[in-house]
């Protein structure tokens, strides 16, 4: 997960030191997991790094947990599947 992650960040022009500090401070596994949550959201999302260390910050103030990113993903994949069945 961690080497495609890196490959993930590297395409959405993460820096390696947002990619250092996200890991620092979330664990490797929660960064490659966020790191995958911005990628899924795509365009959505206009300064991947930006964003990144915005969450980085979050968790360093513990205000920020991986589950409620990951839901919001699942909820916006449910909806876009709902609206293609419709």
């Amino acid at each position: 997960m961690q080497d495609a992650a890196e490959v993930a960040r590297a395409a959405l022009g993460v820096s390696p030191d947002a990619w250092a500090q996200a890991r620092e401070v979330l664990g490797a596994d929660d960064a490659a997991a966020a790191v995958a949550a911005i990628l899924q959201r795509g365009p959505d999302i206009s300064s991947p790094g930006g964003y990144l260390r915005a969450l980085t910050a979050k968790a360093r103030a513990g205000e920020f947990s991986l589950g409620p990113l990951l839901m919001a993903l699942l909820r916006g994949k449910a909806g876009r599947e709902r609206r293609r069945a419709g």
